[in-house]
Parts: C-alpha cells; structure tokens; sequence
C-alpha cells in the first residue's frame, strides 16, 4: 500500500511539473528586441564621391546594355601576378588584406602604384594593367565590377 501512494505521490508531482512547464509554452510572440539607436552605429568611408579612376579618367558607365553589378573576393598567392589585363568598365576595389603591386601602361609609359590594406579604389578602364604580389603572404581583393550584359568585367591582353 505505502508503495501505490508513492507512486501516486511521484506521479501526481510529475504530472503537476509537467502542467507547469507546458504552462510556459503559450503562443504568446517573444517580446521585442529594443531597436539599437541610430547614434551607436559607425560608418567608415572607404572612398568618398570618386568621380574619376586612379588615373584620373572619368568614370563612364556603359549605356548600350543593361547594367550588371558583380562582386568577388581575388585572392593573389605570394609571388603570383594577375597577368596583364584591363577593364572595360568600372571596377571598384579594397585591398582586404595584403600589398599588391600594380604597373599600368599608359601610353606606352610604365607607372607603379602600390596597394595595401585598407587602400580603396576605382581601377583604370581600358588601360592595359598587371596586379603582383611580392610578399610572402596572401594578397585579398574585394573586386566590384559595375559593368553591362555582354560587357566582360576583364579581358586579358594576349
């Protein structure tokens, strides 16, 4: 007899527990988080109203075909070059991590610029270019092409 109360005892709390438990699980929504003023967040401009490349070309977009934007991370290995290239349209880039050495031909005149981390930039459109990185660590690119149906963002140069 002491053993059926038990149990009746130790089903009866076990039963009351689990009333209380399923009593918590309502469909009441959780409560809303509180919204993060405006004042608490930081912007930081990486390149402000660029109107013109880094040599100083005016930005043109294409107008004969719909426009594409396209984004991709370039990744340059220590002692690897992109190989001469160039852009038909605009590029937008910011060196995530790494130094990158950049030659451009301009009309047949070599000049040098050198990227680092941090660096923002509007490449040079149609100018023939070749990226190298001549450090011992990985060179990482955001590359954002606002470019156009049919339009290739790069084209090597042969």
């Amino acid at each position: 007899m002491k053993r059926s109360r038990v149990a009746s005892v130790v089903a009866l709390t076990l039963v009351a527990g689990l009333s209380l438990s399923l009593a918590g699980c309502t469909d009441t929504p959780a409560p809303e988080p509180t919204p993060t003023p405006l004042s608490t967040i930081s912007a930081e401009a990486l390149l402000k109203a660029a109107e013109t490349t880094i040599l100083d070309q005016a930005i043109a977009y294409p107008s004969a075909d719909p426009a594409q934007v396209s984004s991709t991370i370039l990744t340059v290995p220590p002692g690897v070059a992109t190989g001469w290239h160039f852009h038909s349209t605009p590029m937008y880039a910011y060196i995530l991590e790494g130094t990158l050495t950049v030659t451009y031909d301009v009309d047949g005149v070599s000049q040098e610029k050198v990227y680092r981390a941090g660096d923002a930039l509007i490449e040079a459109v149609g100018t023939h270019h070749n990226g190298v990185n001549n450090t011992d660590s990985p060179v990482r690119v955001l590359v954002v092409n606002m470019g156009a149906a049919g339009v290739a963002n790069t084209t090597l140069v042969p």
